[in-house]
């Protein structure tokens, strides 16, 4: 398993992640209605909205993952906050970075991920949208578009919650 570098932009990131106050906070119909429409989208089984913290990437919305957060060392997400552009890793067991790391090899057994970057605000990537499968899969490049419009989604409803968020605390 290759975990992802730490970017050179980590503390920015990490403050502009925090500002919006979003990590933790509760579940949001918008954030859901997005990965229901993504898996169905594309037909698959598992769908995140993934901000990645400084030692774990939390799930702001997700179906088929049966958890709320994993560490940031065994997140595909962490390596689109490394390098940001769209990931898809066809089939997990044939990539050096995944073939052995634990969300492969135990439950949810990832075969397939493909996953956008989420830009909220400036050019700080503070995680991703992503779909996965138990089974490998090709992505193309039409999916790969429609994956990035959703992320564009996503992205808007980051920054609705955190003005959300300050209209409230004012």
């Amino acid at each position: 398993m290759e975990p992802a570098q730490i970017p050179t932009n980590e503390p920015k990131r990490l403050d502009v992640l925090r500002s919006l106050a979003i990590l933790d906070s509760e579940s949001d119909a918008g954030f859901d209605g997005l990965v229901e429409l993504a898996k169905t989208l594309f037909d698959l089984p598992m769908v995140a909205v993934s901000l990645v913290d400084e030692q774990r990437q939390w799930f702001k919305a997700s179906i088929g993952l049966g958890v709320c957060e994993t560490h940031r060392e065994v997140s595909f997400c962490a390596h689109i906050v490394e390098k940001p552009k769209v990931m898809v890793v066809e089939d997990a067991m044939l990539d050096d970075r995944f073939y052995d790391n634990p969300l492969v090899t135990e439950e949810p057994f990832i075969r397939f991920y493909a996953g956008a970057p989420l830009r909220p605000v400036g050019d700080e990537v503070l995680g991703t949208l992503c779909v996965m499968h138990t089974r490998p899969r090709s992505f193309s490049d039409d999916e790969q578009q429609l994956l990035k419009l959703l992320a564009g989604q996503a992205e808007q409803l980051i920054q609705l919650h955190a003005l959300r968020h300050k209209k409230e605390g004012n």
